[in-house]
């Protein structure tokens, strides 16, 4: 069998979802040639259907966030825009944020770059599993005013799940508002965004909700306001100056990602239907990858340890290999995918001490079975005996 045959035994869900499910593959081909008019703006029947398309996706994403008003859900070109929406648009010069140790670069460079204008950024050390202990986010909180808490609903790298419900009471208690990079939580746990506090939720449509690539959401709670990050044409008050100042249209300013948005929706309505099972699957195949590599000899598993709840995710170091070697060697001779090094994540590997070489990232998603996790471990242990 030539590498070109060999099967791709996919175990980087956490990058991106593959191979996506045939009812978003469907809704992006519909997209592009029954709604391919430009929506908000013709009146037209592809205009018309183009808009009807945006409008139904953002009902289910609205649904499957337990979001009250769907006007409140922004579709975003990804997580890392919603969250430099948010940040750019909420903080100011002479502003104090507090971030946790384990944040994505989608948070912490704009985070950077808005502490080189004058943004206080007051960051809390995470646990050696990647964990935020909620006491520590209050006395910091308390310690000055604070405008936002941010932080991630779970880790890419270590699969933590982050107690984000005591933070946005934390937040809420000190007058601050709690900004969450969803990107790792939406798809493989259930989110109730109403009840969970969020002030800004952002999420990727490619990762857990099973969409396209370059289409997100964001929701925003109703009093929370921040500054558009683009501006442009909106379809409406198109004679003013100004961008116009409802939502959704106020930070949705170009022509919209229609099939994107046709995925996005798809993604969402299986999740609507289905979470709970697929769910419960990939906790399943996690544990089974979490446990088996524990048995590895000279592997180290990072985060929380078995039966405590985590994401689909698995990262693991070896006391000889590289990350590199490992990840080279797994897709070369097994056919099987998983992502080496740092994960876009410097901050949560220099926590859980790993920051030199990074880590190999097993993530579980729809579509793997527990023959593809036996052939994982035993390619592990032949690999690293």
């Amino acid at each position: 069998m030539t590498r070109a045959e060999q099967r791709i035994v996919y175990f980087d869900h956490a990058a991106t979802s593959w191979p996506k499910p045939p009812e978003v593959v469907d809704a992006v081909v519909r997209a592009m040639g029954e709604a391919g008019g430009n929506p908000g703006r013709s009146a037209h029947r592809l205009g018309l259907a183009a808009a009807r398309t945006i409008a139904e996706a953002r009902t289910a994403v609205a649904s499957l966030l337990g979001v009250e008003d769907e006007r409140d859900v922004i579709l975003t070109p990804g997580c890392t825009f919603g969250l430099n929406l948010v940040l750019a648009g909420s903080l100011r010069p002479g502003d104090r944020v507090v971030a946790s140790s384990v944040e994505h670069n989608a948070t912490a460079r704009p985070l950077a770059r808005l502490a080189a204008a004058g943004v206080e950024v007051s960051v809390v050390q995470a646990d050696s599993d990647g964990l935020i202990d909620p006491d520590d986010v209050d006395v910091a909180v308390r310690a000055r005013p604070t405008r936002a808490v941010v932080c991630q609903h779970a880790s890419n790298v270590t699969g933590v799940i982050q107690p984000v419900g005591d933070l946005a009471d934390i937040a809420h208690e000190h007058g601050a508002v709690l900004i969450v990079d969803g990107a790792q939580g939406v798809g493989h746990l259930p989110v109730d965004l109403t009840a969970l506090g969020a002030d800004a939720y952002s999420c990727a449509g490619h990762k857990g909700l099973l969409g396209p690539q370059g289409i997100g959401a964001l929701y925003l709670a109703p009093d929370f306001e921040p500054e558009e990050l683009v501006q442009g044409g909106s379809g409406g008050s198109s004679g003013d100056d100004g961008p116009p100042t409802g939502r959704p249209d106020r930070y949705e300013a170009g022509t919209a990602n229609t099939p994107g948005a046709a995925g996005l929706g798809a993604g969402a309505t299986l999740l609507l239907a289905t979470g709970p099972e697929i769910w419960a699957e990939e906790r399943h195949l996690t544990r089974r990858l979490h446990e088996g590599l524990l048995e590895v000899p000279g592997m180290r598993v990072l985060g929380p340890p078995p039966g405590v709840e985590r994401v689909p995710v698995v990262s693991v170091v070896h006391s000889r290999l590289s990350p590199d070697e490992m990840a080279f060697a797994l897709d070369h001779r097994w056919g099987i995918a998983v992502r080496g090094g740092l994960h876009c994540s410097p901050w949560a590997h220099g926590t859980v001490g790993t920051r030199e070489r990074g880590a190999v990232r097993f993530s579980v998603g729809l579509g793997l079975t527990d023959a593809d996790v036996d052939l994982a471990l035993a390619a592990m242990q032949e690999l690293c005996s």
